[in-house]
């Protein structure tokens, strides 16, 4: 007798699977995706958004937002607006209420010939010793100029206050690696840089120059913490949740399923251990969400080879998996949220739509130019 898997419809959420139309032949060299190229050649495409260059959200946060209910009303599936902040906050253990929240992160920001680059944050390697130690010196600081902080997580701050207005921040994903001067934060509607988040911050950095935290990370050959970075700045709002399970390691996801009332745990490694992680969902005919993200740190680095390796895992881990789970009819329906740094394309797939030998879309096609 064949293993029902607890949940009929399976959804993957893939931030940076998808790579932009002209990095896709190194980042997909010698990649063989037999599993994902009948999947993709036989679905139904539901959605396809395509972003803009210089957005400061990304699109799997624009993605899990606009699923959860977080975004304004009116907010088309284009809208530059992530606010998910609150939501982070919760998933850290602390409570939003009906405050506006920011995320504000410690970041090492690199001098470059004639610019300033923003490492990416999880690059840094930095302990919860030394993030502790160096929260501890930035608290007073921003508690005097009126700002109240929370810290459930010492790498993860969040910051309340009426100074910060409609202030935007951009992603560190979306900002890494690249000039952070058109990055960096400003008032939403009039595109004013604001005095109050430069005060806040230069008071930081000025704490934190040549502290013995940072001269010894500069001695083991890391990267001094020398900045902090501002974004996702929101309210809750009541949302609701279009699955029965999360399953998540980012804190914006665990936050809004813990807000919309609805189980949240880690992702398992692979397909084969979705069983276990199942098991116990309260709703086994819903839809769960899986997000998995392998790909974030070599994207944003270039670096295609890592990029490539963790392809190719997918493949094995889930795409092979799935593809015989729906062939078997233990799987009702496959959903992939397929995510770039720009753009977005979400797909279904049945074992139905396995029979439409006629469909022949390929994974070029759903490059983001």
């Amino acid at each position: 007798m064949r293993s029902i898997m607890p949940a009929d419809r399976l959804h993957l959420l893939l931030p940076f699977v998808l790579p932009a139309a002209a990095d896709a032949s190194t980042a997909l060299h010698d990649i063989q995706s037999p599993a994902l190229d009948r999947l993709i050649a036989r679905a139904t495409l539901i959605e396809r958004v395509i972003g803009e260059d210089f957005q400061r959200t990304l699109p799997h946060e624009r993605w899990v937002a606009r699923q959860f209910g977080a975004l304004p009303d009116g907010a088309s599936a284009a809208a530059d607006e992530a606010p998910l902040a609150p939501y982070m906050l919760r998933a850290d253990g602390g409570e939003p209420g009906s405050a506006t929240w920011a995320c504000v992160q410690p970041v090492h920001v690199r001098i470059a010939h004639d610019h300033l680059v923003l490492i990416d944050p999880a690059s840094l390697d930095l302990s919860d010793d030394e993030a502790g130690t160096l929260l501890a010196l930035a608290r007073p600081l921003i508690e005097e100029l009126g700002v109240r902080i929370e810290a459930p997580k010492p790498t993860r701050w969040y910051l309340s206050s009426d100074a910060f207005g409609t202030l935007a921040g951009a992603s560190p994903l979306r900002a890494s690696g690249r000039n952070i001067e058109i990055w960096l934060p400003h008032e939403a509607h009039s595109g004013q840089r604001s005095r109050a988040w430069m005060k806040l911050q230069n008071e930081v950095q000025m704490a934190w120059f040549e502290h013995p935290v940072n001269e010894a990370r500069e001695a083991r050959g890391l990267p001094a913490v020398n900045s902090i970075w501002f974004h996702a700045q929101g309210a809750a709002r009541p949302v609701h949740s279009p699955f029965a399970l999360v399953l998540s390691d980012a804190a914006a996801t665990r936050g809004l399923a813990l807000s919309a009332g609805v189980a949240t745990s880690a992702p398992p490694a692979s397909y084969g251990e979705l069983s276990a992680a199942l098991r116990g969902a309260t709703n086994g005919s819903g839809a769960t969400l899986v997000e998995l993200d392998p790909f974030s740190a070599p994207y944003i680095e270039q670096d295609w080879a890592r990029w490539n390796q963790a392809f190719a895992a997918l493949q094995t881990d889930w795409f092979e998996p799935a593809l015989a789970a729906l062939q078997a009819g233990e799987l009702a329906e496959l959903a992939l949220t397929l995510c770039g740094d720009t753009g977005s394309v979400t797909l279904t797939v049945t074992r139905r739509d396995l029979r439409k030998f006629w469909r022949r879309r390929v994974l070029a096609s759903l490059f983001i130019e």
